[in-house]
């Protein structure tokens, strides 16, 4: 399930995040990729040496932990490696996927979170290259996109102003993907069911349903 989420992180918090990388240390990024992923990365990433790391960091897992419908398809369980990118004019990421382990945590949910106004530049699009054919996306400023780790993608080349964005890796409490779905459409028509006429016998057979399935598929 490839799935965008709006306003993971709020108008307030992009601009907070903004400031702070405009006056942090960037590297290039094939420093903290994989051998035949350095050949088709180009880009800068945040140092993780430089003082904002951690707090950004540990900023956006609290903010995409305490998202209501991440937690509902991702079930977060650990967050693997977080990284703070950024792509000048010019500057992409070709097709690959990401690697199995990361940071010594296994990789089931990937996510971008976009920092940048999508008409402040040119290009960038995320791309998920799938059986149907490519889709692209470019979301507002503080939105994010996440997707199953096992999915081939690309960042398209910028060709003007500047792309800013946040990535990171999930392992979640259900591993496989099609599982984590079915949760997820589960748990939203048990709160749409909810909303629509409270708590009944209908929603306490989902509600059964839903918890046997995540206490079947669930990873201590």
């Amino acid at each position: 399930m490839i799935l965008p989420v709006a306003n993971v992180l709020t108008p307030e918090q992009v601009a907070a995040f903004r400031e702070r990388l405009g006056a942090a240390r960037f590297q290039p990024g094939a420093a903290t990729a994989g051998w035949h992923a350095k050949l088709v990365k180009e880009n800068e990433q945040l140092r993780p040496d430089d003082p904002a790391h951690a707090d950004l960091r540990a900023e956006v897992e609290r903010v995409v932990r305490a998202n209501p419908v991440v937690a509902m398809a991702a079930r977060p369980k650990a967050f693997g490696p977080i990284l703070f990118s950024r792509y000048g004019n010019g500057q992409h990421y070709g097709s690959h996927v990401d690697d199995a382990l990361m940071g010594g945590v296994r990789t089931d949910v990937s996510f971008t979170i976009f920092l940048a106004d999508p008409d402040s530049y040119k290009g960038g699009e995320l791309v998920m290259e799938t059986a149907a054919g490519e889709m692209g996306y470019k979301l507002p400023a503080g939105s994010g996109i996440f997707y199953p780790s096992t999915t081939l993608h690309h960042v398209a080349p910028v060709t003007g102003g500047e792309r800013l964005c946040v990535v990171g890796w999930i392992r979640s409490f259900v591993r496989d993907p099609a599982d984590r779905e079915l949760l997820f459409d589960l748990d939203t028509a048990r709160h749409a069911l909810f909303k629509a006429g409270g708590k009944s016998a209908e929603f306490d057979l989902l509600s059964k349903c839903l918890s046997n399935l995540l206490r079947k598929w669930a990873e201590d």
